[in-house]
């Protein structure tokens, strides 16, 4: 099978992270299953990461064009999966209604496992401002009375960057972070974020005091590995009943986007 990863970086400016995430789902993704990256278009953000701009609705909502249309390309080049490797899930909703193909989510992974390991789960993030989206994420997946809340982890996505080399003291602080969490009466840590969670996977953290810390990325590609097979061992499909699930034609959608300018915003293959 093979998996479109969507990522909200510009992964070509990420050279550690980019690396680190080759690592990683080399190590969990099953032999046969092939993972194909993809970031944002070269120039989306000012600096080399969201930054400001993922805090705000308003830019969320721009950026998440990127989102539909490199699902749209994953599609007609015969990718098996689209997976958006991002904990806000940009258009996710919208997206599952244009494409045929299964649709994964890294937020909704996550949370959907982390329910399978404890009662209620916690999120831990680099930016405060993200704790009423993810909140309003968990009340769109059904799992409002599972969660348990958001929480800042205390440091940055260019911290975890200096950190690959020597994350001893971002691991602390996650700790730190994470037993705040418990308190509040999480029994399961998600880290938040994909940088983070793949700098506490790959030197082995899987818990806190007892308490489950998920590999989001492992729940995500395993998500993606599963939806593959229900749907061709299965033939077990997306809802493509109403208003929220009955896609639009394709020709259309090819209009629509030349009309935005959104077919533009495709990676070159």
């Amino acid at each position: 099978m093979k998996i479109w990863h969507q990522s909200f970086t510009v992964l070509s400016d990420l050279g550690p992270y980019s690396e680190a995430l080759k690592r990683h789902f080399a190590k969990v993704a099953r032999p046969g299953t092939r993972i194909d990256m993809h970031g944002m278009q070269a120039g989306t953000y000012r600096s080399n990461y969201p930054g400001t701009d993922i805090r705000h609705v308003a830019f969320q909502y721009v950026h998440a064009l990127q989102f539909m249309a490199s699902a749209v390309q994953a599609q007609e080049e015969g990718y098996d999966v689209y997976a958006l490797s991002t904990l806000p899930e940009p258009a996710l909703r919208e997206i599952r209604s244009l494409v045929d193909i299964p649709v994964v989510g890294y937020g909704e992974s996550a949370m959907l496992t982390a329910c399978m390991l404890g009662r209620k789960f916690g999120v831990l993030l680099f930016i405060d401002d993200m704790n009423e989206l993810i909140a309003e994420n968990a009340r769109n997946h059904g799992l409002e009375s599972r969660f348990a809340g958001a929480a800042p982890v205390g440091f940055a996505f260019n911290d975890v960057l200096k950190g690959f080399d020597d994350p001893a003291e971002l691991i602390g602080r996650f700790q730190a972070a994470a037993r705040k969490l418990i308190a509040q009466g999480a029994d399961v840590i998600i880290p938040g974020e994909a940088p983070l969670n793949v700098l506490l996977a790959q030197n082995g953290i899987a818990e806190v005091d007892g308490v489950p810390v998920l590999d989001s990325l492992a729940a995500w590609i395993k998500q993606a590995e599963a939806m593959h097979d229900l749907r061709t061992l299965c033939g077990i499909k997306t809802c493509r009943k109403g208003y929220f699930h009955k896609p639009p034609e394709a020709g259309r959608v090819s209009e629509v986007f030349s009309f935005y300018g959104l077919d533009r915003l495709q990676p070159s293959s």
